[in-house]
């Protein structure tokens, strides 16, 4: 039987991943109180207060970690940039997202965070597969997802997001250990 530890930490050569936490709350409610974040994502609101902030917390703090993994993402020298998640929804294999702050778009912090999260998936929480998608009006998530690894599967998915009020359409990819 495999343990999953509750709060892992990944790293990789510029980047912790590990659990956030309270002394995280500000930076996290500055970052994702950016309408273009959360656009792009499905559960986001916007605004993003500090009180959403604090209910994320909480969910993080009870999910099972036997069905889902969510770490904030840390820069060595900028501190927290975003958030990866890993986590066991509808599919029959679980599903990874992630945002990374409009101040450190570009970087290649989005790939890097998620390929450690793939090794550490498919090392310790022993998991094959993962799925992902990204809406169809945002391929820079869809190029990270590639470069991760990631194949299109051909299928596009209605879903309904957050913060654009509105249903939208997530072109579906898969990642195979």
């Amino acid at each position: 039987m495999c343990v999953i530890e509750p709060t892992p930490v990944i790293e990789t050569r510029r980047l912790v991943l590990r659990a956030p936490g309270m002394s995280d709350l500000e930076r996290l409610a500055a970052l994702a109180n950016d309408a273009d974040i959360a656009r792009m994502t499905l559960r986001m609101p916007h605004p993003y207060a500090v009180t959403d902030a604090e209910a994320f917390l909480h969910n993080v703090q009870v999910q099972d970690p036997r069905r889902s993994a969510t770490f904030l993402i840390e820069h060595e020298d900028l501190g927290p940039v975003g958030v990866i998640g890993l986590f066991e929804d509808g599919d029959p294999m679980p599903e990874t997202g992630y945002w990374i702050g409009r101040p450190f778009w570009g970087r290649g912090f989005a790939t890097e965070a998620l390929e450690g999260a793939l090794v550490w998936a498919s090392r310790q929480w022993k998991r094959r597969a993962l799925v992902a998608g990204h809406f169809a009006d945002n391929p820079a998530s869809g190029r990270v997802l590639e470069k991760a690894g990631f194949l299109y599967t051909g299928e596009t998915r209605r879903a309904f997001s957050r913060s654009r009020n509105a249903m939208t359409d997530t072109r579906r990819m898969v990642w195979l250990a």
